[in-house]
Order: C-alpha cells, then structure tokens, then sequence
C-alpha cells in the first residue's frame, strides 16, 4: 500500500497511520491546532477543503463523533495517498476524499450539505514569497490552485444556515480574512491568536464564523506553542507524543 517515494507515518496517540510522500507536501503542526480548535457536534457532516494527506479527516474521525467526513483534494497524488490512509485505518464508513477542485460545483459537494467545514489553504499569494521547488509543496503553500476567496466562497456553498466554518490562517493576513469571511456571509464569532511563544507576534490566526450568523466576534485566549524549547503543555496534548 505505501509506494516509492512515500513513507508510512504513525500517530500512536490516535492510532493512526499516515501515507505521505517522502519529498512532496507533509502535514504540519496547523491541521492539528485547526482540528483542536474546530467544533464539531455529534452527528454533523464535516468538510475539509484542501485535504493534503487527509490528516484532517483522520484526526476527526478519531477525535470527534463526526457521522461524516468528506476531504476534498485538487491533486491526484495527494487524493490517492489520502484514500489509501483512509483504508489503512479501516475508515471508508465515516470519510471519504474526492478529488476535486474546490472552485468547481461537484455532485457530492452538494449545497447547504454539510454542517461544518474546515480548511488549511494555501497562505501565499501565487507571485509572493519563495515558491517551493516541489509541485505538491507549491500548491499547498501558494495559491496556485484556488486562492482565500475561493476557499470561503466554497465554505458559504456548502454550509446550511448557522453552519460553523474554522481556518487557520496567517496573521499577517487577518484582516482580509475576516473582511472576506462577512463578504461571503460567514460571520466571525471566534478568533484566537497563534504565537510561537510568549512575546512574540502572532505568526497565525484561527477563525471560526457563522453562516448568516449575528455579529459578536469572542477573542479567546492565545495559543503559545513553544514553552522554551518545548511543545506548550497545551500544544503537548493536542499534537501528541509523537509530535
């Protein structure tokens, strides 16, 4: 099941196995934080846009009680890691992945059919930065397929009134987000900053708005990832041991 150029990767603390490439796009400590952040009542239909190795949908299949998780990938590759994951950890009956662009109207991607949904985008505008030289990384890391407004435009799509939308975002683009996020009727109702540690700026944001839902943003506390040299407690129990 694991093939050239992949590794297996394991999550004891949720019992998980990951495939990913070994030189390709592999997930970060964001989905994590992101799946941690993210609420997800009993029973609701959860989509994760821009899946990667569909690491959201294995961490939520574990940690929430989800009925069902759909991830959506642009790239064949990373699609069929993610699949392969998926089968791996005997969770064909609560997830699946499509491969699809988000940017596209899709016959399992019906309108106002999920509950939730989540997303990880790219946070790099296409001519900003330095693009990495691997395709898979490029396009998880720079808007190459799909840019912020899509991404929101596909979340407002997919969420029934009251439906609850999470990202995780840079801090530096913040304010677009939010503007964006009301443009699209996802009212902002929970923010907490992301800082590497105390002191520092916030490097990112995590969001969550209402579709249609009444203005009132909660600022909730920040998140410190680093205590010296250390996970923070707090980042310690939501990344793992193994992290």
């Amino acid at each position: 099941m694991v093939g050239d150029g992949e590794t297996l990767d394991e999550l004891p603390r949720d019992d998980l196995k990951i495939i990913q490439g070994a030189r390709g796009y592999r997930y970060s400590l964001d989905p994590f934080l992101l799946c941690a952040f993210a609420q997800i009542p009993a029973g609701t239909r959860v989509a994760d846009l821009g899946t990667g190795s569909g690491i959201i949908p294995l961490l939520l299949a574990r940690r929430s009680r989800a009925e069902r998780i759909v991830g959506v990938e642009c790239q064949p590759a990373l699609a069929g890691r993610a699949r392969r994951s998926v089968q791996l950890n005997d969770l064909q009956r609560r997830v699946q992945i499509l491969q699809a662009d988000i940017r596209n109207p899709h016959p399992e991607l019906p309108a106002q059919g999920f509950d939730v949904v989540l997303a990880n985008p790219p946070y790099r505008a296409a001519g900003s930065g330095r693009r990495a030289p691997h395709p898979e990384r490029a396009t998880a890391r720079h808007e190459l397929a799909g840019g912020l407004a899509d991404f929101l435009a596909a979340a407002a799509r997919l969420l029934g009134d009251g439906g609850r939308f999470s990202i995780i975002y840079l801090a530096e683009r913040g304010a677009e987000l939010l503007a964006r996020m009301r443009e699209v009727g996802l009212e902002p109702k929970r923010l907490r900053c992301v800082h590497g540690r105390q002191g520092d700026p916030a490097r990112m944001v995590l969001v969550e708005g209402r579709r249609r839902g009444r203005p009132g943003l909660h600022i909730e506390t920040p998140l410190f990832i680093y205590e010296g040299k250390e996970y923070s407690p707090e980042v310690g129990s939501i990344y793992g041991e193994s992290g």
